[in-house]
């Protein structure tokens, strides 16, 4: 079968995803008395960033496959157009993130506090803050979430237009495809430096002064690895309903070492980030990393347990690579693994309660105008002397977090689902369909 049907019980599994993703995010809203709702406000950051991220991964490496003549993933190449649809949602939820930057809904973000960047005001006058102000800033925040992720969709939705019309042409001449891959070399250039800049902004920036130049290549393979699992799953899914008989096991052997690939880059991302910091000793930037090891272990060790051993010991087999059952289990794990990668990137700066967390959304209150090593010292023996504090919602994901991952996957997989039933599943006008057909490893 070549057209999908958006079925009632797949609507309401999804609808009721969704429902119980809104009644934790209501329920973390109430269940709140203090912290401008950090719980609240973290979780719903979290999630969007995490499935805007998946969404724009997707659209991304279809460019890139399609830009570089492959022919491999075409069979598949409509679940990667219906993922990158969910750029509208994501656009808006962060736009209702930069809403509250503006608003002052809520103190994610400790460079939004514009008290510290008055020189006047030298016991709060922050002199990191203020000469990152020209790019941490609620204007730049706000109007760069409008213009690149709205950038984005636009891209989205006219390679999937383009695509469309393939098949509605009735032919299988190269001028449709020719288009669309003038259409995706122009993205991968704009994507490769509007995704950087943009996560800067939405997860770099709430440690304000902490940086990593690798930080954009590390959030950017957890999104990939993401979108692979979320691909893998919905594939095998489809094919067990009827879907997608042209799908062979070598099409899932590909993605399953894409899968196993990918999750050793994000490893070697990882360790490049933490060794050059470790190596510099520059207390600006290790803070960042000692407040993770002593104070969320769990959320450390297990990050790299769930990302790196897990897919490294069970893909590494070529035969696990075509069972379904192995990639089943391998691509929840390791969604909701990378889910907590984003997760661990978030909350502990976040935190309202942690130890070397002063009054300004839960950041660590250093370098305000004097000796910023003498406050960075401060801060890791306060660090160390609170490391045992424990916040719920913060220090590991509690029911209310999974409800919520539970409900925008729902909603990410709705929005999926509907554009799929939009368009026959297989591009069968492609250039490079029969290539995809007769493709063997």
């Amino acid at each position: 079968m070549t057209d999908f049907t958006f079925e009632g019980k797949q609507r309401t599994l999804f609808l009721g995803m969704m429902a119980v993703g809104l009644v934790c995010l209501v329920a973390t809203f109430f269940a709140e008395d203090a912290g401008h709702h950090a719980r609240f406000w973290s979780n719903f950051l979290h999630n969007s960033v995490f499935f805007t991220g998946v969404a724009f991964t997707s659209l991304f490496v279809y460019c890139a496959f399609t830009t570089a003549y492959a022919g491999w993933y075409t069979v598949m190449k409509r679940v990667w157009e219906a993922y990158a649809q969910f750029l509208i949602v994501g656009l808006v939820f962060m736009l209702i993130i930069a809403a509250g930057v503006f608003l002052h809904w809520h103190h994610l973000y400790h460079w939004a506090d514009e008290s510290l960047l008055d020189p006047s005001n030298p016991d709060k006058y922050d002199a990191v803050l203020a000469g990152k102000s020209s790019f941490l800033n609620k204007y730049w925040y706000g109007i760069g979430t409008l213009l690149i992720v709205g950038t984005w969709y636009v891209f989205a939705t006219r390679i999937r237009s383009i695509s469309l019309d393939e098949d509605r042409s009735g032919t299988t001449e190269y001028t449709h495809h020719s288009r669309l891959r003038r259409w995706c070399a122009a993205f991968l250039p704009i994507a490769g430096f509007s995704s950087a800049a943009i996560i800067w902004q939405w997860v770099m920036s709430i440690d304000s002064h902490w940086y990593s130049t690798m930080f954009a290549w590390y959030t950017t393979a957890s999104w990939f690895v993401s979108a692979l699992c979320l691909t893998i799953l919905t594939l095998i899914y489809l094919k067990s309903k009827g879907y997608y008989n042209n799908l062979t096991d070598e099409h899932l052997h590909d993605l399953g070492k894409y899968l196993f690939a990918f999750s050793i880059f994000w490893t070697y991302l990882w360790f490049s980030q933490y060794m050059l910091i470790w190596y510099a000793n520059n207390g600006e930037e290790t803070i960042y990393f000692h407040t993770r090891i002593n104070e969320y272990p769990v959320l450390f060790y297990g990050n790299l347990l769930i990302n790196f051993v897990l897919p490294f010991l069970v893909l590494m087999r070529n035969s696990t690579k075509r069972k379904y059952g192995t990639l089943i289990f391998v691509s929840v794990m390791v969604l909701f693994g990378h889910w907590w990668d984003f997760f661990q990137m978030i909350k502990p700066g976040v935190n309202p309660h942690a130890g070397a967390h002063g009054d300004h959304g839960g950041h660590a209150d250093h370098g305000h105008g004097h000796d910023h090593a003498h406050d960075v010292a401060h801060a890791v023996a306060d660090h160390a002397e609170h490391a045992s504090n424990f916040a719920s919602g913060f220090t590991i994901p509690g029911l209310l977090e999974v409800g919520t991952f539970i409900g925008f996957l729902g909603l990410f997989l709705y929005v999926a689902f509907a554009q799929l039933a939009k368009a026959k599943l297989e591009p069968e006008n492609d250039p490079y369909y029969a290539e995809s057909l007769h493709h063997h490893v």
